[in-house]
């Protein structure tokens, strides 16, 4: 057995106290033997917390990763337009070499903003899922199915698809990556397919995750057609278990609210992008109330701009006393869970808590800031003042990803100057 210890931090634990400790972890089984003090003398390598928050790794409940490449091409319009005028054009250009550095690129940012894990919706996952085994990080992959522009054919084969990659890649990369099916969304994906393929995936035990009620326009069709709200027909085909998760979860009712915390479904918020597209306000603090598992995704690059959990945050915090009209809604220890342990429970990973037999995924926060001064409430700094650029090191599985703001699973440099050239070229092409 080999050992690292994260000494002379503070240490967040899982009640959100925080006290003086070091973490003390085997890096062969990747998870955490014991936080106390002065446990360096007994690690075979220690990496420095000193002046410094360790939190558990952040968890990015929903996200495209390699859109990174996409990032500030195509803003200031709402969802509708921007996916067909612009998104889906450039998307059908996409090669698998680009997709493979978009996912780098969106990995080292993930690495140096302190996620260790995220759920990624997607094309030519076998590319994202090579990136996410080089980078070390901990993934929830799936292949993302649409079938509204599609003949019967190739919507089938879409479907498949997904199935595949789904069984295909559960316990990858020594199991850091497991697997979802993943139609795109409620209104992309024809019911007929749903119907089918739902009943498979459950038949392979494998969860499903989908797009659901973002904009007031996602919600109207399916009532106009079916008579009932969308998760009352994603309910009625078998889409709404406690291993299935949804993202936005923007415009839920009173009966759509109660029907996720009856099935255990979790949502991924994403107030950036909803913001960024204007897609409203999500009930943030009613699901919560009703016991619905909130968690906090990023969304894509191309609609956040970033990938930062810790913008997230705030954001998710701000907006939530916005939507409720209080003040007191969203504080800030509920959005430090949404923003670790809550988001691992809704994506159906273990992470996002530090004690002895957890996941050793975390993050080291540098609070030797004036932006992290004075230190009142390290709670509250992190959900209303830390930056991706306060991170010193981030650990997933036991290894150390990023030691003192150097990457070391990536080439960062290399990566950069590739996806420059990916994604010029991707975009002339495009137009």
């Amino acid at each position: 057995m080999t050992t690292l210890s994260i000494i002379d931090g503070r240490v967040l634990r899982p009640d959100l106290t925080v006290t003086a400790a070091d973490v003390l972890i085997d890096q062969e089984s990747g998870t955490i033997l014991e936080i106390a003090p002065d446990l360096a003398g007994e690690a075979d390598e220690t990496l420095d917390a000193a002046d410094s928050l360790v939190t558990p790794g952040f968890v990015n409940g929903h996200c495209h990763v390699a859109m990174a490449l996409l990032r500030g091409y195509a803003d200031d319009k709402p969802l509708d337009a921007w996916l067909q005028e612009d998104i889906w054009p450039a998307e059908a250009e996409l090669t698998g070499d680009d997709i493979r550095v978009g996912a780098e690129l969106g990995l080292l940012e993930l690495i140096k903003s302190g996620t260790t894990a995220f759920a990624d919706m997607y094309f030519d996952v076998p590319e994202i899922a090579a990136a996410v085994e080089q980078s070390g990080l901990r993934a929830r992959l799936g292949h993302g199915v649409v079938t509204v522009v599609k003949d019967d054919e190739g919507a089938r084969e879409d479907a498949r698809t997904s199935l595949e990659i789904a069984r295909e890649y559960a316990g990858a990369a020594d199991g850091r990556i497991s697997t979802a099916f993943m139609p795109h969304s409620l209104t992309t994906v024809g019911s007929e397919y749903l119907e089918e393929f739902v009943p498979e995936a459950r038949d392979a035990g494998v969860p499903i995750h989908y797009h659901a009620n973002e904009t007031a326009d996602e919600v109207a069709p399916i009532v106009d057609e079916h008579g009932v709200r969308p998760l009352e027909y994603a309910a009625d085909r078998g889409m709404l278990e406690p291993e299935d998760f949804v993202a936005h979860g923007v415009h839920v009712d009173e009966t759509e609210i109660d029907l996720l915390a009856e099935a255990g479904t979790g949502v991924i918020h994403c107030p950036a992008s909803n913001m960024k597209l204007a897609s409203g306000m999500a009930p943030v603090e009613r699901l919560r109330e009703a016991g619905v598992t909130v968690g906090l995704g990023t969304d894509g690059a191309a609609s956040n701009n970033d990938l930062s959990m810790l913008d997230e945050a705030r954001d998710a915090a701000m907006l939530g006393k916005l939507a409720a009209d209080d003040a007191s809604a969203v504080p800030a220890e509920a959005v430090v869970d949404m923003l670790t342990r809550d988001s691992a429970a809704a994506i159906g990973l273990e992470s996002g808590r530090l004690e002895a037999g957890a996941p050793a995924d975390l993050a080291v926060i540098d609070l030797e800031k004036p932006h992290l001064t004075p230190r009142h409430d390290l709670v509250s700094h992190l959900a209303y003042a830390a930056a991706a650029a306060d991170v010193r090191h981030t650990v997933c599985d036991g290894r150390v990803l990023m030691r003192d703001r150097d990457v070391l699973t990536l080439d960062e440099a290399a990566v950069r100057e590739r996806a420059l050239e990916a994604a010029d070229s991707l975009v002339a092409r495009a137009e």
